[in-house]
């Protein structure tokens, strides 16, 4: 099922609530290339695609 509707991008305050990580585990995790890495939105400011912090919740905690 796909949607029209754009994906939002996430300011760290909202992706650290959403996956109840730290800052620097946050960080780290991107990093090691476990954790989606940022999008610049200007030189100085970057937040997250919501479908990508999304799946990867989905994926670390699956549902049974």
């Amino acid at each position: 099922m796909t949607t029209d509707t754009p994906d939002r991008i996430l300011r760290i305050k909202t992706v650290l609530e959403r996956t109840g990580l730290s800052r620097s585990t946050l960080y780290r995790k991107i990093g090691e290339g476990t954790f989606p890495k940022q999008v610049a939105l200007s030189q100085r400011c970057a937040g997250w695609r919501e479908s990508a912090v999304n799946n990867w919740i989905a994926t670390r905690f699956p549902f049974p």
